[in-house]
């Protein structure tokens, strides 16, 4: 009589493999850190109401990123590097001379006063996610440099050094609005 048997392979080490493999690739993997961007979303406009506003042109600064990745202010091409400077002097400029404490060129073609200036940011459907990034970074450091210059000057403090109270007070002297939707 003969006995149809396979051979057979000890299996009892395998566990023990795939653990050891597992663990070999868990301590050799790198995980890239996510990038991406700490924003508050506004509230959703309520059913039955209009929620747009009309804000005056020259209250407006528009940032555009086209699909070649070029930054475009005002029909203007500007280089990442130089973005942080315009964004400052939009923010700062002080046109209608209500800003006590604003240092811009007061120019009555710019923004009004920091809490009128809005920066209207725009990207192309092809825009990489890199320069994307890397334009909201640029422009919050804008608002974060205006607020740090604002909190010596007129509070006697370095921003990381403020009460809440003072804090509040700086974020509304220099309000962080920055749009994506759609302008008019």
């Amino acid at each position: 009589m003969r006995h149809n048997t396979s051979p057979q392979v000890n299996a009892g080490s395998m566990a023990d493999i795939a653990f050891l493999l597992l663990i070999f690739f868990l301590v050799t993997t790198t995980i890239s850190a996510d990038k991406g961007i700490n924003r508050k979303l506004p509230a959703e406009c309520p059913p039955g109401q209009t929620c747009d506003t009309d804000i005056n042109e020259r209250n407006i600064l528009r940032v555009i990123i086209n699909n070649d990745d070029e930054i475009f202010v005002e029909d203007n091409i500007v280089a990442l590097s130089d973005l942080k400077g315009v964004a400052k002097a939009f923010l700062d400029n002080n046109g209608d001379a209500s800003c006590v404490y604003c240092n811009g060129k007061k120019d009555t073609k710019s923004s009004d006063n920091p809490n009128e200036a809005i920066i209207s940011l725009q990207n192309g459907k092809l825009t990489s996610y890199e320069m994307y990034v890397a334009v909201q970074d640029i422009l919050t450091q804008a608002y974060y440099e205006l607020r740090e210059d604002y909190a010596k000057s007129v509070l006697g403090k370095s921003a990381n050094k403020l009460t809440e109270a003072e804090l509040i007070k700086v974020k509304d002297a220099y309000p962080f609005l920055i749009s994506e939707a759609e302008t008019k």
